[in-house]
């Protein structure tokens, strides 16, 4: 029962990432806007970025090693990714979606949001998860800067030149 409350967890914050992405492309009128508050937004999403932390990473620690390559593989979940791509899939997105934020690019190891095909063990899944929300953390710390400039889109329903961080 508490392994499908884990899995449960690191799937519904995998969807909330794509839906928060897909939510970013939209277009938003803004002069009809109040103007935001980068401090508060910042709280805001370190609160969020905390909160996320500390259900993930106690879930991944507690996965047993040896049971890092399940993948059910009964009826329509044949060829789904293991425990362990599936963090190295979440820990390479917040590689990207910090990369984004900072104007920098992403790592190159992170492959197509696989992550790196180095990374085997549990050990070396949770250091790279680590560092992963490590980076999401110095991207929150730079929200509300002005410079280096940040694309407009897809992170940012503001013009190019009105995007903070």
């Amino acid at each position: 029962m508490q392994k499908v409350k884990w899995i449960t967890i690191l799937a519904v914050w995998l969807t909330a990432g794509n839906l928060l992405a897909q939510a970013g492309r939209q277009v938003v009128d803004t002069k009809d806007m109040a103007p935001r508050d980068a401090q508060r937004e910042k709280h805001a999403l370190q609160a969020l970025l905390r909160i996320a932390e500390k259900e993930i990473i106690p879930a991944v620690e507690a996965m047993p090693a040896d049971k890092f390559g399940f993948a059910p593989t009964d009826g329509e979940f044949k060829g789904v990714r293991t425990f362990g791509q599936m963090v190295k899939h979440l820990s390479a997105t917040n590689y990207f979606l910090a990369a984004v934020a900072l104007g920098e690019q992403p790592p190159a190891d992170a492959g197509d949001e696989l992550g790196p095909e180095t990374v085997r063990t549990k050990a070396e899944i949770l250091n790279y998860l680590d560092g992963s929300f490590a980076q999401l953390y110095r991207a929150t710390e730079a929200i509300g800067q002005t410079t280096p400039s940040v694309n407009a889109s897809p992170i940012s329903p503001l013009k190019q030149g009105e995007v903070t961080r």
